[in-house]
């Protein structure tokens, strides 16, 4: 690294133009995000939830929001980090924050992983049932991984486009089921409380395990922090993108899966839980309508797992090339400057993932990980604001601690809920993050080895 002068004065160092404004953010979140979030999700978690898919969604809002805004406020103090990775290990210890990047990286390899098994439950229910499932992950996970051997990646452009597609189908969507349930029903169709809540099936405990599954729809939208550096006025934007992002989602997802419960209340009768959505968008629309869905869905889904295959290639090769890693196996660079052999690695563990764990597994296991880095984030805020006092300003009962020790507890509730193999295969993978740490630091006597999520 380039030695840092230090007799240069501040005004003549380098910094990035802060040219993104707030919409600018919001728009970079949703996209991140993206407005069909919760409908890959829908068969699944009416299952769970025994028909409350949008109380769980709501519910998960809620936590999302305050966690959003201790993400907000953690940008005021590291404006150039935009992880929970550096947030925890800057705000409470490094420690903490090498097993907070530890949790994020099983987040990274489980990415790919959760998009080719829906992909390929999609396709072999719904368009090659004679194709086993097993032959059709193989190929949906080679398909990634050659076009990411190949250097193929979506461009910004690519995704405007897409996101443009996705509000026209989803927005198709909407005003066919209002004329479904108009037709069908009369104007009282449209008006329901039990999407909501009905004393005869509601249960808390269900609704509970539920929302740790439905917080699924709300994972990526931290990604707005890492923008902080370009943003005018980040104490404020950065904030109010993070808490307008969420509640976004939250409320227009929430009405796409209310108009889907009420168009198709017995999750009992869905052919397939995967696609259930797909199946809702026939009734109401047809065949077109079903086959729009369908399309847009396996394309999000393929240009998810690309990304999420490449940035997980790219991050063991940081993590090899600082040392975190064998840097031998995961330094490795071919004639194209690609990581082919993490890119193959990362294919084939995906591959056989897909394998012995179903779509509400994966799901489930991702959240273990996010859900600890949320977690992690809040106490943070609460400890940088309201014990150690940063922020230039006077402490705030509400701001600087109910808030945050609610979004902790908020984020513990749902988490507890996730399901018992979740926790198991979580709690693994943690104890080998906290035994490497151990280890590596000669019983934590040594600083921790810096894991480079910059170029995931």
């Amino acid at each position: 690294m380039a030695e840092v002068r230090t007799d240069v004065p501040m005004s003549s160092a380098p910094r990035l133009r802060r040219v993104l404004g707030l919409w600018d953010l919001i728009f970079y979140g949703i996209v991140l995000i993206q407005p069909i979030a919760p409908v890959p999700l829908f068969g699944i978690a009416q299952k769970l939830s025994n028909g409350y898919f949008v109380t769980t969604i709501l519910i998960a809002m809620l936590a999302m929001m305050i966690t959003a805004f201790s993400y907000g406020r953690m940008a005021t103090l590291y404006p150039s980090a935009g992880s929970a990775y550096t947030y925890v290990g800057r705000g409470l210890n490094p420690y903490l924050g090498f097993l907070a990047g530890w949790a994020m990286f099983l987040d990274y390899l489980l990415l790919p992983l959760i998009n080719i098994v829906w992909i390929a439950t999609v396709l072999h229910a719904r368009y090659l049932p004679p194709v086993p499932y097993a032959l059709t992950a193989a190929l949906v996970a080679g398909a990634m991984t050659g076009m990411n051997l190949r250097g193929i990646k979506t461009s910004a452009r690519a995704n405007k486009v897409m996101l443009a597609i996705m509000f026209a189908v989803i927005g198709a969507f909407i005003v066919l089921a209002l004329r479904y349930l108009v037709h069908s029903q009369g104007w009282h169709g449209i008006f329901s409380i039990e999407p909501f809540y009905d004393p005869k099936t509601f249960d808390f405990a269900t609704i509970r395990r539920a929302t740790s599954f439905a917080a699924l729809t709300y994972i990526g939208f931290d990604g707005v922090t890492t923008l902080a550096e370009d943003v005018e006025n980040p104490k404020r934007n950065v904030l109010l993108a993070t808490v307008a992002v969420c509640l976004f989602t939250g409320v227009f997802g929430g009405l796409e899966v209310y108009l889907g419960q009420r168009v198709w209340p017995d999750w009992h009768t869905f052919p397939n839980l995967e696609s259930a959505f797909m199946d809702v968008c026939r009734r109401v629309g047809g065949a077109a309508l079903f086959q729009g869905m369908g399309l847009i869905l396996l394309v999000a889904a393929l240009g998810s797992g690309l990304n999420g295959h490449l940035g997980a290639a790219r991050l063991l090769f940081g993590m090899g090339r600082d040392n975190v890693l064998p840097k031998k196996i995961f330094a490795r660079l071919d004639q194209r400057q690609t990581p082919a052999l993490n890119i193959i690695l990362i294919g084939a563990a995906a591959f056989g993932g897909a394998l012995v764990l179903d779509y509400e597994k994966s799901a489930e296991l991702i959240n273990f990980g996010a859900f600890l880095s949320f977690m992690g984030v809040n106490f943070a805020t609460f400890w940088q604001f309201m014990v150690m006092g940063k922020g230039g300003h006077r402490r705030n009962l509400l701001g600087d601690a109910v808030i945050p020790i609610t979004g902790f507890l908020f984020c513990l509730w749902i988490w507890w809920g996730l399901g018992t193999p979740a926790k198991v295969v979580g709690g693994i993978w943690f104890a080998a993050g906290l035994g490497y740490l151990a280890i590596s630091t000669r019983g934590f006597r040594t600083p921790p080895a810096m894991i480079d999520f910059s170029e995931s």
